[in-house]
């Protein structure tokens, strides 16, 4: 086992020297396992290492749920890559499906709280009564709080002991009266004085809040008249697009996610908002879908973190997308964190940059794209 999670690779997602497909916390959660069942179910794996690792262990057929289209096409190119004859014994699947009567469960922790419950509220509702959960997660990453949302849930939790600053929780057998989930969560807001509400799950970015930084970028949002489509370019919770279409009638917007959380809290908001037939929103691995210099407009706000670890990687990949994607003459409008100055790689990648904002934190700016 140890060899082939040495040898996996991050791709189809960026790759650095300091990015790594497997971490100790994985390891360790692998570790952590007594016996394997004929079946074992796998939520929120980034790269195979916990999917591959129990197939290499030996579980006969691995189920998994990630809510990250990259990660899942990460976990199949590792898969064909290193083990092709496990290729019908992994599944990728929804997670009630993934769950269902699942013994054992891996679970690498997610960041936020929220999220944890949601995944822990799922394996009680789908999962056999006897099932035992291994969460493991670097420490600087975990705290208390996370204890209690799986006590809150589960009759007994375990605390491994510390190995290479990672720990697992493990968590067994559901209790019958379950807490009821605090999302999907729901919060209008006002924006130039019109109102607009989304509708969001925990697993999506901003949830159903309005980010700071895209709130900054539609106060001062251009009059669009005139154009066709919006492209919506890692579109979060969709409040940009629903905006955009608010503001701008019969303008269509185009948007997408890597996230499968995303995708469904952007359709729950379009709907909420009257938009269903005018906001079209798929899951997709930056703009792939798309043909070169096929878009008019393209708007963007970067992530910044590439799951725990702040990296530019990702903001950058997405430019790349964006450059690709973008006609001659088309404009990009994208709101950054100011203290990483992507000005510059912005002027590089598309073209001319004019700055529209900017306050202490963000900065927004509308860059037209040169393919001269």
């Amino acid at each position: 086992m140890s060899e082939l999670l040495d040898a996996l690779r991050r791709y189809p997602d960026v790759e650095a020297e300091n990015l790594h497909a497997v971490d100790a916390a994985e390891r360790l959660i692998l570790d952590t396992v007594h016996s394997w069942p004929g079946t074992v179910s796998v939520l929120n794996d980034h790269y195979g290492a916990l999917s591959l690792g129990a197939l290499a262990a030996g579980a006969e057929r691995v189920l998994v749920h990630t809510d990250s289209l990259t990660a899942q096409r990460a976990i199949t190119a590792n898969l064909q890559r290193l083990a092709p004859q496990w290729l019908e014994r992994l599944q990728l699947l929804d997670p009630g499906t993934a769950l269902r009567d699942a013994e054992l469960v891996l679970l690498n922790l997610p960041r936020g709280l929220d999220v944890l419950d949601e995944f822990a509220a799922l394996i009680a509702e789908h999962a056999h009564p006897e099932v035992v959960v291994h969460a493991g997660g670097r420490i600087k990453h975990m705290n208390r709080s996370m204890n209690q949302v799986l006590q809150a849930r589960f009759a007994r939790l375990d605390v491994s002991l510390a190995r290479q600053k990672s720990r697992v929780l493990t968590a067994r057998t559901p209790l019958p009266h379950q807490p009821v989930p605090s999302f999907p969560a729901q919060a209008t807001h006002t924006v130039n004085g019109r109102r607009f509400t989304l509708r969001a799950s925990a697993a999506t970015f901003g949830q159903a809040r309005l980010d700071p930084g895209t709130r900054l970028l539609l106060e001062h949002l251009p009059d669009l008249s005139g154009q066709d489509e919006l492209v919506d370019l890692a579109c979060g919770n969709g409040s940009i697009g629903i905006y955009a279409a608010l503001a701008t009638p019969g303008l269509r917007v185009a948007a997408s996610d890597h996230s499968a959380s995303a995708v469904a809290s952007t359709a729950a908001g379009a709907a909420l908002n009257g938009l269903g037939g005018r906001i079209s929103v798929v899951q997709d691995d930056g703009l792939s879908r798309l043909p070169a210099a096929s878009a008019h407009l393209i708007t963007l706000n970067p992530p910044f973190h590439m799951g725990n670890t702040v990296h530019a990687g990702i903001a950058l990949k997405l430019l790349d997308e964006a450059a690709r994607v973008l006609a001659d003459g088309g404009q990009l409008l994208c709101v950054y964190n100011s203290h990483l100055r992507y000005r510059g790689e912005i002027t590089r990648r598309i073209g001319p940059v004019r700055q529209l904002a900017r306050n202490s934190k963000f900065t927004v700016v509308q860059a037209t794209r040169q393919r001269h």
